[in-house]
């Protein structure tokens, strides 16, 4: 079988908020092993399983590890902010649930040559589609210092960004920047001792900040949450995994937004704009791993499920 095992998180929660039902149809815009996406599958009879994934290797594994139930499987090469355009292809105008697992899987950091890992020597890459043109190697060598200390606080929330981006223009000016390995001995250099000593590797807010920017993963959170709720059907569910602040902050303002409705400045007596919720809440606080899941999977610590289903209109 294709090398693509992951261990999916919060599974159990994420397919009881769905509410599967055994004809309808529903879309995982995350595919990656297919560990929500086989569960999904075998509950269904005559419905169908939309699986999307921009990484090649993972719809590859996916296909063998879905091949039992493929009759009621259609795969997509894409990328989930381009919803619309998937299901339109398709011909499929709305479906009864969605489920998206964000943030990079297990595989893609534990194979090397891909440069996520800050723990291995490898090109600087960061693409989750290799079929993309920018990658790590890019925007190390070439943006500007203000834009790599913007990317580096802003998507890794590191409070270095600064003596960091200054580091790697100084020792971008003497040669190129080639490898990961390279790229961690710079950033160590240019963080202060104290920080050296905090548990977390010193290398890992910034290599989450330069795979969020190669990869666009905000802009991508942001644009299918516009779209995912106008392509439930009345009763759908929409179930979000994140593992980041940031993703999390985008995912619970638009289910918030979708909710309330309403757009109307709060000092307005009464609503103008005329807009009616569209989602309705499962929880107002985030699903969290249990004790069990956090003794198998320590990645499962900082995951959070947000659900929401559609209003009939």
């Amino acid at each position: 079988m294709t090398e693509f095992h992951h261990i999916s998180v919060l599974l159990e929660e994420s397919i009881e908020a769905l509410k599967i039902r055994p004809d309808g149809i529903y879309l995982d815009g995350t595919l990656g092993g297919a560990g929500h996406s086989s569960q999904i599958a075998q509950r269904l009879s005559t419905g169908t399983l939309i699986g999307v994934d921009r990484d090649p290797k993972a719809l590859e594994a996916a296909q063998e590890r879905l091949a039992p139930w493929m009759d009621r499987v259609r795969l997509v090469h894409s990328n989930f902010r381009e919803l619309d355009s998937i299901l339109d292809d398709l011909g499929i105008p709305a479906v009864d649930g969605i489920l998206l697992d964000l943030g990079v899987s297990s595989p893609q950091l534990d194979e090397a040559s891909r440069g996520f890992s800050y723990m291995a020597d490898a090109a600087l890459d960061m693409r989750m589609n290799p079929a993309e043109t920018l990658t790590a190697y890019e925007i190390v060598n070439t943006w500007p210092q203000e834009e790599l200390r913007r990317i580096l606080f802003a998507y890794g929330e590191e409070r270095y960004a600064p003596l960091i981006a200054a580091a790697i223009l100084r020792r971008r000016e003497q040669a190129p920047i080639e490898t990961t390995l390279e790229l961690v001995e710079i950033i160590r250099s240019a963080m202060p001792q104290k920080a050296l000593r905090e548990k977390q590797h010193p290398a890992k807010r910034s290599f989450q900040a330069l795979r969020i920017a190669v990869n666009d993963e905000l802009g991508a959170i942001d644009g299918v949450m516009s779209r995912a709720i106008d392509r439930l059907k009345p009763g759908g569910r929409l179930a979000v995994i994140t593992f980041h602040s940031l993703e999390d902050r985008i995912v619970k303002n638009a289910m918030a937004q979708a909710a309330r409705g309403c757009t109307c400045p709060p000092e307005f007596p009464v609503c103008v704009c005329g807009k009616q919720p569209t989602l309705r809440l499962i929880s107002r606080k985030p699903i969290t791993a249990g004790e069990e899941e956090l003794r198998v999977n320590p990645r499962s610590r900082s995951a959070k499920l947000r659900v929401g289903e559609k209003l009939c209109s």
